[in-house]
């Protein structure tokens, strides 16, 4: 009798009770094509052969931007085939670099172990023979997959609450792999949708690669984006509740205090996600019963020891759970704290929801973790309320970084921008186009006047923001956000600390911890060498969005290796896979970028935006422009002494940063307790 029971219950533990044998092979090579496509996405990044769809333009050439420039046709033909010729040579030699040639071989083999074991879980998963899985592998091709190809213009997909427009996005950004398996009922596609959430899961991470591989399932089933982000939610939420229940609380609390005492600098996701959600009991903790999982998951169809069975170790180990969502992680080492500790003064992680004294709730845990980087700040509500904007499907964190030098930054730019100079020299820029001015340093003098007001705390918060980008780097590493997918979002020197945390991500091969990235107003190069780096460490979405109206940004820039470009202001370069948004239209300036955070993410098709959020946002703007509109009325035809003016901004700046950082120290750094 006993032995009938397990049959039973090893029979339920594959998917043979769902799939039927053709399914269960179709299935295996839909994942088979899928992550044939995926691996072709990065051996493209480093192929000569491939460009992106737009013709490439060199970094910051005048002729493209400045209409004062007159030149011929015939001249300008051939002036394009010589770019054209000179680019790819250049292309041609640095991807025959041996660094290029190395990350290339790196990222190819960790996706290719990540690849096996995917495809071999699945295969026993599915109750597959080895032969059978063999084949399916080796018959995958990227040709399933239709409209693969980037398309010859970016295009901005406008998401909203409308299932279909998601849905739109979904494939415009992950085009659907010809599957048998869409022909199945809806309920039923869920149902496989939820079982490769869980059999990934049961590699023990949930890293970038296995996210953006259910996204293109998705796609391919033809389910709305909201299904796979309420399956991440409810299991999320089902493993942290059965590993709460084995919480040992002595042995919880024995870690805290070791915890607080060790560590002197807080930094890292791990200090708001402690070990005071999941417990261990003596070290090891008690198996997750299956009938509480299929308790805890019930609703979503399928039985528990199914469930169980597909979550593998997952299902027997709240320390595996722990690990999962960062309460063992993330500790960041001796070494690292030697390092930089001098350097990066200040350094941690506000969640946006629950208690901002605390670390985020239970049922504020998410399968993601997303971080909102800012670039300078005028008050404290600055280093979170831009991030506002993110909604519920991710756990949401702001990064406190060096708060003296970005309030410095934040003082002075105010400054610059209100001042009258500005006012006039912004007028001469844009007579002669933003880009001339940066090729042939034509900056009027009245600006160069008021500029030592900025340039160093510009120079220091650069910086400082490269610097704490390895830090974030570390933290990422250590896994201080736990085994999950990590997307990352700045503006401003915010954008330049991704850009040093990316970069170091590439030379330290870590591939596969972050998701997604949105960069904008970035002050940083433009080049394809960059990028392509960069390119390599996402997985999922690589955006630049910039502005050409950015003066303030080429101004501050103005001394930087402008050849390389700039990306804040340009096209990135030449490299497959990169997103590029102009959002001129609606950026007028660089501080414009804190006011529309939501509503850009909502332009380039974000999979996770809180609308009332954006409302709010827009509203805010209207109001600082009317604001705006009144001040430059009264300071018409007031003429003005630039050093006069630049010596009473010196002291407006410093007594009003001595200010705002005496009242904010207490309360900011408290924030991070």
């Amino acid at each position: 009798m006993a032995s009938g029971k397990d049959t039973a219950r090893e029979h339920e533990q594959d998917l043979s009770t769902i799939l039927s044998t053709e399914e269960r092979v179709e299935l295996t090579l839909l994942i088979a094509n899928i992550t044939e496509l995926m691996r072709k996405q990065i051996a493209d990044t480093f192929d000569a052969s491939v460009t992106s769809a737009k013709k490439p333009q060199q970094a910051l050439h005048i002729t493209d931007k400045n209409p004062n420039v007159d030149v011929n046709k015939t001249h300008e033909e051939s002036e394009e085939e010589e770019k054209a010729r000179k680019l790819r040579e250049k292309r041609e030699k640095e991807l025959s670099a041996p660094k290029m040639l190395e990350l290339r071989k790196d990222s190819l083999d960790f996706f290719d172990k990540w690849r096996e074991s995917v495809i071999s879980r699945v295969g026993t998963a599915v109750n597959n023979s080895k032969e059978t899985v063999q084949e399916q592998k080796e018959t995958a091709s990227v040709d399933a997959t239709p409209n693969s190809a980037p398309p010859a213009e970016p295009k901005v997909i406008r998401s909203n609450t409308n299932i279909e427009e998601a849905d739109a996005a979904l494939i415009e950004l992950y085009p659907p792999t010809s599957t048998a398996l869409y022909s199945l009922q809806k309920d039923k596609r869920i149902l496989l949708l939820h079982s490769m959430l869980l059999l990934l899961l049961s590699l023990e991470h949930y890293i970038g690669h296995s996210r953006v591989l259910l996204l293109h399932i998705s796609s391919s089933l033809h389910l709305p984006l909201h299904v796979l982000t309420e399956q991440e939610i409810k299991v999320a939420q089902g493993l942290l509740e059965a590993a709460k229940h084995m919480s040992g609380s002595e042995e919880t609390q024995k870690r805290s205090d070791e915890n607080k005492v060790a560590r002197r600098w807080k930094v890292g996701l791990a200090g708001v996600a402690g070990a005071t959600v999941i417990g261990v009991t003596g070290g090891l903790a008690a198996p997750l019963v299956a009938g509480a999982i299929g308790t805890i998951m019930g609703g979503l169809g399928l039985g528990a020891t199914t469930a169980a069975g597909l979550l593998g170790a997952l299902a027997e180990s709240g320390v595996i759970v722990g690990s999962l969502f960062g309460a063992y992680g993330g500790r960041m080492t001796g070494k690292m704290m030697d390092a930089y500790a001098k350097e990066v003064e200040d350094f941690g992680f506000l969640p946006l929801k629950g208690s901002k004294h605390r670390e985020p709730l239970p049922e504020d845990r998410r399968l993601r973790v997303t971080i909102g980087i800012s670039g300078w700040l005028t008050q404290k509500e600055d280093i979170i309320t831009p991030w506002r904007a993110l909604g519920k499907e991710s756990e949401v964190f702001a990064l406190r970084w060096e708060l003296e030098a970005l309030t410095k930054l934040g003082s002075s730019l105010e400054s610059v921008v209100k001042s009258a100079a500005w006012t006039v020299a912004k007028k001469e820029i844009i007579a002669r186009t933003i880009f001339a001015s940066l090729m042939d340093a034509l900056w009027p003098i009245a600006l160069l006047k008021v500029s030592k007001v900025v340039d160093n705390p510009f120079s220091v918060a650069k910086n400082r923001a490269d610097k704490a980008g390895l830090v974030l780097a570390d933290a990422l590493i250590n896994k201080a956000q736990g085994e999950r997918p990590v997307t990352l979002i700045g503006y401003s020197l915010g954008a330049r600390l991704i850009y040093s945390c990316l970069m170091s991500l590439a030379e330290r091969r870590a591939f596969g911890l972050v998701e997604s990235v949105v960069l904008m107003g970035t002050p940083a190069p433009s080049d394809a060498a960059v990028w392509r780096a960069m390119r390599s460490v996402v997985s999922g979405r690589l955006v630049n969005v910039y502005s050409e109206n950015d003066y303030i940004l080429a101004f501050l820039y103005r001394t930087s290796a402008i050849q390389f470009g700039v990306a804040g202001l340009q096209e990135a370069q030449d490299v497959p896979g990169i997103e590029n948004i102009d959002v001129s239209e609606m950026v007028s300036g660089h501080l414009r970028y804190q006011y529309l955070v939501g509503s850009i993410l909502e332009k380039i098709g974000f999979e996770d935006v809180d609308v009332e959020e954006v409302a709010r946002e827009e509203e805010t703007l209207a109001l600082l422009e009317k604001e705006e509109e009144k001040e430059q009325e009264k300071k018409q035809g007031d003429s003005v002494d630039p050093e006069k003016e630049a010596a009473e901004m010196e002291k407006d700046v410093k007594k009003q940063t001595d200010q705002t950082l005496m009242q904010r120290a207490a309360e900011t750094l408290h924030l991070g307790k």
